[in-house]
């Protein structure tokens, strides 16, 4: 009988590649399910906050801003432009830059806000970048964005100068490591400014393109339990061919 027969000592080694292969096949499938119901969770939050009016931090409390990733948010004050800080890696089409980001004072305590794409090739140092200020009230429109700590899976990690001094540029917008070289209370999120198409003077805001789709993470994961069925249901059959043949 093939049961029997997938644990002869001649097949056993044959038989265990084959239980392997089905869970390695079901756990991949396991995966892509979970993968969908995180990709329906992201839809459901930006649609959530998109569908809220702009949040006035001047006029309401922040205290839960760090839920309300996506959300439009409008604030008054005044830029910190001894505290910016660069983020390296960013590019305008083919052009390698920085993104500038700079604190925001406003009501007691601040934000800071991602003002958008500058070219690298004149912007090495901090002193370079005061050539974009905006000095005085400004008004600031654009979207509440989580940090973004390095990746599991590739990146550089950043590192805070051991003699205390601010790091200037960072590979990461890790919101919370950025904000604790800052002097003063600020909020745990940043803002990323509306984009304007007709801006092409840096520094040029940026916003990501949202795609709301549930992605081939179902059809994958078809797949894979397809696999794992073929795996598990065909192999006793193969066993009795050989047993016939």
């Amino acid at each position: 009988m093939p049961l029997l027969k997938m644990f002869h000592r001649k097949w056993l080694f044959t038989t265990l590649l084959v239980f392997l292969g089905t869970a390695l096949c079901i756990r991949l499938g396991i995966w892509q399910l979970d993968r969908l119901d995180g990709r329906r969770a992201f839809n459901a939050q930006f649609e959530s906050m998109r569908a809220l009016p702009a949040l006035d931090l001047n006029q309401e409390g922040p205290d839960s801003v760090a839920e309300m990733e996506w959300r439009s948010v409008v604030v008054t004050g005044e830029y910190d432009f001894e505290n910016q800080i660069a983020l390296r890696n960013q590019y305008y089409g083919d052009q390698y830059g920085y993104h500038l980001w700079t604190p925001l004072l406003f009501d007691g305590t601040a934000v800071l806000v991602d003002r958008g794409w500058i070219p690298a090739d004149s912007n090495s140092t901090p002193f370079d970048w005061r050539k974009y200020d905006e000095a005085g009230v400004v008004s600031v429109s654009g979207q509440i964005r989580l940090g973004q700590a390095k990746p599991v899976l590739g990146g550089v990690a950043d590192t805070l100068p051991e003699n205390g001094a601010r790091l200037e540029i960072w590979n990461n917008g890790d919101v919370a490591r950025i904000t604790s070289q800052l002097p003063y209370p600020i909020l745990p999120v940043y803002i990323q400014v509306a984009a304007d198409p007709s801006d092409d003077e840096p520094p040029i805001p940026f916003q990501p393109e949202i795609e709301l789709t549930e992605g081939p993470h179902f059809g994958y994961a078809l797949q894979w339990f397809t696999f794992a069925s073929i795996l598990f249901i065909g192999y006793p059959f193969y066993l009795r061919k050989q047993e016939t043949g």
